[in-house]
């Protein structure tokens, strides 16, 4: 049995699971999926939370509450993958492994806000579409926040999923925060806290939110313990790949990125000490 905490993205909350979730935990496993600050059922509003660390605050409240001994496997997709960040250098010893689904992924050598500057770069401001952006077309200025428009959603974010999974975030989704201002002043993540912790990357070829060539060159830039591919799944894989990304057994080598399939066990990075 392995205890699975699931993180959300931008804009979206713990619902967002709610395929995975089951599927999980019909294979024996716990599973949490929590909502961060101000998102999902989380009672905060968006104007009262203002650093990143805020806005994980409720994961990391979640693994302070951890019993001496028990370890997690903490999964992250797109934004979240900042979240895992901050409790894996908080909480080294209580995690298992970190699994990075098609999210940002820091390094410890530049500032924390380093890969997600490399990837607005790559970021045209036609992805928008009628995303709101509270300063103008730029997501990362400070203090702004952004609610993902319908035809956002649809054309690059949920492309392959359902439609009823789009209009489901479109009746959930509540706005957020990219942080970008807070990361750019803070301190580097650390390799014996963050850096000590076993990563897994899961690429989405279809993405076209976060591109699997930004994918791939995280990989690169920061080197991870296993990688394995979903697919033809677009940037929301537990919608549009749900078996597959509750499958969560990436097996592969980091050299073995072409086609690479799921495993029937899992790795054992991810599996408790």
């Amino acid at each position: 049995m392995v205890y699975f905490v699931l993180v959300h993205g931008l804009c979206h909350g713990g619902w967002c699971w709610y395929k995975v979730k089951p599927l999980l935990e019909s294979a024996g496993h716990r599973v949490t999926a929590v909502d961060l600050a101000a998102s999902g059922i989380n009672m905060a509003k968006i104007d009262e939370v203002h650093t990143m660390a805020d806005y994980t605050e409720p994961l990391i409240e979640l693994m302070d509450s951890l019993p001496p001994g028990e370890k997690v496997t903490l999964v992250g997709h797109s934004l979240g993958g900042f979240s895992l960040a901050l409790a894996m250098d908080k909480f080294p010893q209580k995690i298992s492994a970190a699994v990075f689904l098609t999210a940002l992924m820091p390094d410890w050598t530049h500032p924390p806000s380093y890969v997600m500057d490399q990837f607005m770069k790559g970021m045209s401001a036609a992805f928008w579409l009628d995303t709101k952006l509270s300063s103008g077309l730029d997501p990362v200025k400070p203090k702004s926040t952004v609610l993902f428009g319908r035809k956002c959603l649809a054309s690059n974010i949920y492309q392959l999923s359902p439609s009823k999974d789009l209009a489901l975030a479109e009746m959930l989704m509540r706005f957020g925060s990219m942080f970008h201002d807070d990361l750019s002043n803070a301190k580097a993540f650390s390799e014996v806290g963050y850096g000590s912790v076993n990563r897994v990357y899961i690429l989405c070829n279809k993405d076209l939110t976060i591109r699997e060539d930004f994918q791939r060159w995280m990989i690169e830039n920061n080197p991870v313990k296993e990688v394995m591919e979903i697919e033809d799944a677009d940037h929301m894989p537990m919608m549009s790949k749900p078996n597959e990304t509750s499958d969560l057994r990436p097996c592969a080598t980091p050299s073995s990125l072409a086609s690479l399939s799921l495993l029937p066990t899992l790795p054992a990075a991810c599996l408790p000490a």
